[in-house]
């Protein structure tokens, strides 16, 4: 995973945090359901990065690459 990615999805999960916890104090139920639901969506693009990762590690030892080509 990038570090832009890293980035854009902690950025993402903290402004769903933000939204979340804005939404609790002010009663605004939508807007702490947006908020949970901008975490969420951070924690699945995390989990499918890490996915995508894990299988490009994979086929690049199958076929012999080396990390530091």
């Amino acid at each position: 995973m990038s570090t832009d990615e890293k980035f854009e999805n902690a950025k993402d999960k903290l402004g769903g945090q933000a939204k979340e916890g804005f939404g609790k104090v002010t009663g605004d139920k939508e807007t702490e359901s947006e908020g949970q639901t901008q975490q969420g969506k951070a924690e699945i693009k995390d989990k499918l990065q890490d996915a995508r990762d894990t299988v490009k590690g994979a086929v690049d030892g199958i076929f012999g690459k080396d990390k530091r080509d």
